[in-house]
């Protein structure tokens, strides 16, 4: 038995201070899976969302903590009744999430390791099996140092979890798995390989058959059956190629940039997942950095999830001389855990990212400037809904123009073009007056 305690501790303070690790690595990261787990689809305790920080910071702290205090022999009874309770609620939690499938990932180990939710679970009760054994074999843990140094130790473990939990909050964290890492390319991320995994799915279908119910099970097409049609239960037996960037845009309401931006040689990308919400310092601080890249031959450009009216009201605000393009929250979160943060890239490539308390650091050596695009102005003429020449609307009278309407853009410039296979840019109707 005692043997097997030892190797039970070796196992549980070793998994939960890599586990507790992983996550004090990107403390953010995990407080957005809390806020997953406490929406109305899950836990429904949305009341816990302005706490999700806090309570992510204390609990991988204290994974860490109690991994350590297992280790060293520390507190023995507090830290093994700790982490059974702590077991049973992340068991139940996994549990939950699994049998309802309402999360895709727990969480357990970041984005270092997504597991899917079974495989948690599996994992959580292979842990519950070891904390067990280690309540059953209390008497045999103890410490493997004096009282002094344990102490000591413990208290390092602990002071060392919060300053490197603080360290990340106020920087980035220190190992980015993410797909938007430093060296990741966004472009190659969001494709999907010819020759990648297509979903294969098992479908069951229930006829009624003189008075029965009789299943019949296909790849997808409707069986031919001498029968009533019931229900149809579709089951995935091999999942389809995820790409690692997902929702990733660079949009307006009315066009897509995103091939376009991720195609420039030098792009400065300023992310603010809520613009309401960002760091006002952290905005400022943007503010000086962006001015310093436009001088040096950049393209800048925002991110944010926030509507119009917020991006304006920042624009205006802050003074920034570039615009903000619409994506994904969700998407934006990934990208950088600050809000707002920044990032180099090259060609799609991220080549720099940073937190708005770094943001400085953005290495903006001189570049090329980009010749301004050559517009070549095209205008079609209408006058009373008759397309014209130029020189025929020169000839008019202003006496006789009871309105002109000058349209650069929109559905009806587009159709014109359409109609008249065209390139026009802009479009002038004159209306004249009755005689």
């Amino acid at each position: 038995m005692k043997y097997l305690v030892h190797i039970c501790r070796l196992l549980v303070g070793g998994l939960f201070i890599f586990s507790g690790l992983i996550k004090l690595n990107d403390p953010l990261g995990f407080s957005y899976k809390l806020q997953e787990y406490f929406s109305s689809e899950v836990l429904n305790l949305p009341s816990l969302d302005p706490y999700a920080l806090g309570i992510s910071v204390f609990v991988v702290v204290l994974e860490v903590v109690l991994g350590v205090f297992l280790l060293i022999g520390y507190k023995r009874k507090f830290t093994i009744w700790m982490l059974l309770g702590m077991i049973v609620f992340f068991t139940f939690l996994t549990f939950y999430a699994a049998y309802f499938e309402v999360v895709k990932d727990c969480g357990c180990f970041g984005d270092f390791l997504p597991l899917k939710p079974w495989e948690s679970f599996t994992k959580d009760l292979i842990l519950l099996i070891l904390i067990l054994v280690l309540v059953a074999g209390i008497k045999h843990i103890k410490p493997i140092f004096g009282k002094f140094p344990t102490t000591i130790l413990a208290l390092l473990g602990f002071v060392g979890s919060l300053w490197f939990g603080y360290h990340v909050l106020m920087h980035l964290p220190t190992w980015d798995f993410r797909a938007y890492a430093v060296g990741k390319n966004i472009a190659e991320g969001m494709a999907i390989p010819e020759d990648a995994q297509k979903a294969e799915q098992e479908y069951t279908w229930t006829f009624n058959v003189g008075g029965e119910n009789v299943d019949f099970v296909t790849d997808g097409s409707y069986p031919t059956v001498d029968g009533e049609y019931v229900s149809v239960e579709t089951k995935i037996l091999v999942e389809a190629y995820d790409p690692p960037v997902k929702d990733f845009s660079i949009e307006t309401d009315d066009e897509d940039f995103t091939t376009k931006f991720l195609a420039e040689d030098h792009l400065i990308m300023v992310v603010a997942y809520n613009l309401e919400k960002a760091n006002e310092q952290g905005l400022k601080n943007i503010k000086k950095v962006t001015d310093k890249a436009i001088e040096k031959g950049y393209t800048v450009i925002g991110l944010s999830s926030s509507g119009d009216e917020d991006k304006q009201y920042a624009k205006e605000k802050y003074g920034f001389d570039f615009d903000f393009y619409l994506c994904d929250e969700k998407a934006l979160k990934t990208v950088v855990r600050s809000n707002p943060g920044i990032l180099k890239l090259e060609k799609g490539t991220v080549m720099q990212k940073e937190h708005f308390n770094d943001a400085e650091e953005i290495d903006l050596p001189e570049v090329e400037r980009k010749p301004e695009p050559v517009v070549i102005v095209s205008t079609a003429y209408f006058v009373n809904e008759e397309e014209v020449t130029k020189e025929e609307v020169e000839a008019i009278d202003p006496e006789t123009i009871e309105s002109m309407n000058v349209i650069k853009e929109g559905s009806e410039l587009e159709i014109l073009n359409s109609m008249t296979s065209s390139n026009y840019t802009e479009l002038i109707k004159i209306t004249l007056k009755e005689e």
